[in-house]
Parts: structure tokens; C-alpha cells; sequence
């Protein structure tokens, strides 16, 4: 996971175009800017990717005011995190009070004096750069780097309302290392963290889309989230991980077993189509596709499902 370099994103709101003008300019030098001069233009450039970093608002506007601006942003998912700093003549305390209760971090009264401004912003990109990086790495396996649970069911939502929208077919595989338990034992914990890298690197390398994730589930079990991709798709998605986790070579001698093996269940359906009506339903499907791996007698991939492709 590379750190972005670019410059943060500060969106300008006012209906006096001056008032704009003057925060551009200081704070051209370390921020993109955009701008918006009344409250409609400014919910719509906010909520259009990539989105703001930080929301420079003034209160008193024609039509929508900088309250309702607020309120409406943090209702919506997209911008809820983005901090806003009202920027206004309106310097009583009630006026700050209410800005702070709809959810602004900051209260800024004009006349300002531009040094602050800049240092407040600069305070708050700070403060968000921080917030974000903290947010990935919530989303990330400590032990092997690439997604965890949350972030695959927070996917796992997204890509089921996509394909519902879209009329396109989802699929999953799940994976989960054979006898890891024998191999802990026989081992050693600090050998089986290894092993579990290297599965994950080995799973991730076998995917071959910008779109698709491979996640740690819990354990030594891995899913896969496959978008726009049917049974058959993820037969072969599921097939090659299989091999290229046995080419690993790494050696399992304690479980009737050479070399470290996965078994893998697969599912795909259409979602708002198919039988198949929720993502925890497809969740089970593939679970049992897992299992039947297993029982079939490992190193193998199974599905429960049809092949309807």
C-alpha cells in the first residue's frame, strides 16, 4: 500500500466570489482547490470523487445555508468523515455552538486573518491524513498484509449492491489450509505465521484483475471476492490458487501429507436473480462448497452449486 503524494483536496464554499478568490490564493500553494458558490453546487462537487479532503463553508448563503450543507454531508455515508470549518461574519456564540453541533470541527469568524486560517487548515489536513491512514490500517491482517475481515464484508456489501444494479454475477472462493493445526503443532507458531504469508502472497498473485480481493476470513482461512465473475470463473480462479499453493513446496510431513495444500469452495450467482438472495447466503454456499472439499479428501476445490455459465 503506496502513500499518496498528491496535494489534499480543499473545497471553497461562499456565494461571494471575492471571498473565494482571497482563500485560494493563500492556500493554492499546498491544496488543490475547488469551489463552489452556493449550497446545491457545493453537496454536488463534494460528493463527486475524489472527494474533499476539507470543506472551507460559509454559513450565511442564498437558498441552502452552511447549517443544512453541514447536516446533509454528515447524513451521507461518501462525505461524513470529510471535516468542515465554518467561515463566517456570523461570530456569536450560538451561531459556533450550532455549527459545531451539525457537525463542523472548526469555527472560523471573519474578518480572519489569513495565517490562521492556513494554520488551522493545515491543523485539520493533518488531523484527517492521520484519521485516514489509521482507517486502512483497520482494514488490513497484521500478519499478512493484505485485507481482513471487515474490509472484505464492507466490499462484500458494495459489490452485491453494484451487481443487483448492474444485473452482473458475483462469486466467492473460500480457502482454508489443510491440517494447519498439525502443522503449529509439529512446527512451530512462528513457522505457520510464515506459511500463512506466504499462502496470502501466493493467493494474491493468482488474481488478475485490478477488482478482485482475496482477504484473510480468520485463521488459516482465506475468501475471495470475484466480481462479475460466474461459477465457472471462479472454478478456475479456485483451481489455480490450489496449484499454486501445493507448487509452494512447502513441506508438511506430520498429516499423511509431502507439502502445505489448500481446499477451496466456490459460489457465483446473480444477485436479485438468482436463488441466492443475500450476501450471508452466499457466504454459506461457498462455506459448503468448502467443506465438501474436505470431506472429498482435501487439495481439491468443490461447489455445491451448478454450473448454469
Amino acid at each position: 500500500m503506496t502513500e499518496s503524494t498528491e496535494k489534499p483536496i480543499v473545497l471553497i464554499v461562499d456565494d461571494v466570489a471575492a471571498n473565494i478568490q482571497i482563500l485560494a490564493e493563500a492556500l493554492k500553494a499546498e491544496c488543490r482547490i475547488r469551489i463552489a458558490n452556493n449550497g446545491e453546487d457545493a453537496l454536488r462537487v463534494a460528493m463527486r470523487p475524489p472527494f474533499p479532503d476539507l470543506i472551507l463553508l460559509d454559513v450565511m448563503m442564498p437558498g441552502m445555508d452552511g447549517y443544512e450543507v453541514c447536516r446533509r454531508l454528515k447524513d451521507t455515508a461518501a462525505t461524513q468523515d470529510i471535516p468542515v470549518i465554518f467561515v463566517t461574519a456570523r461570530d456569536d456564540a450560538e451561531d459556533e455552538e450550532r455549527g459545531l453541533q451539525v457537525g463542523a470541527v472548526d469555527y472560523i469568524a471573519k474578518p480572519y486573518r489569513l495565517p490562521i486560517v492556513k494554520a488551522r487548515v493545515r491543523n485539520h489536513l493533518q488531523l484527517k491524513h492521520k484519521s485516514d491512514l489509521l482507517e486502512k490500517l483497520a482494514m488490513i491482517d497484521g500478519l499478512t498484509g493484505i485485507p481482513n475481515r471487515r474490509q472484505f464484508d464492507q466490499r462484500m456489501e458494495a459489490e452485491w449492491r453494484r451487481a443487483v444494479r448492474d444485473k452482473h454475477s458475483l462469486a466467492l472462493v473460500m480457502g482454508d489450509v489443510d491440517h494447519f493445526k498439525l502443522y503449529n503443532d509439529h512446527y512451530g507458531h512462528g513457522a505457520g505465521d510464515a506459511c500463512l504469508r506466504a499462502v496470502a502472497r501466493t493467493m494474491f498473485n493468482a488474481l488478475s484483475r485490478p477488482g478482485d480481493m482475496v482477504a484473510r476470513y480468520g485463521g488459516e482461512e482465506f475468501v475471495v471476492l470475484l466480481p462479475d465473475t460466474n461459477l465457472d470463473g471462479a472454478h478456475k480462479v479456485a483451481e489455480r490458487m490450489r496449484l499454486a499453493i501445493q507448487g509452494l513446496d512447502i513441506p508438511h510431513l506430520h498429516a499423511g501429507m509431502m507439502v502445505v495444500t489448500m481446499s477451496l469452495g466456490y459460489a457465483a450467482c446473480q444477485p436479485g436473480e438468482d436463488a441466492v438472495q443475500s450476501p450471508s447466503q452466499l457466504l454459506d454456499c461457498v462455506d459448503d462448497g468448502l467443506y465438501k472439499a474436505k470431506r472429498s479428501g482435501r487439495n481439491q476445490v468443490a461447489t455445491i452449486m451448478e454450473d448454469q455459465s
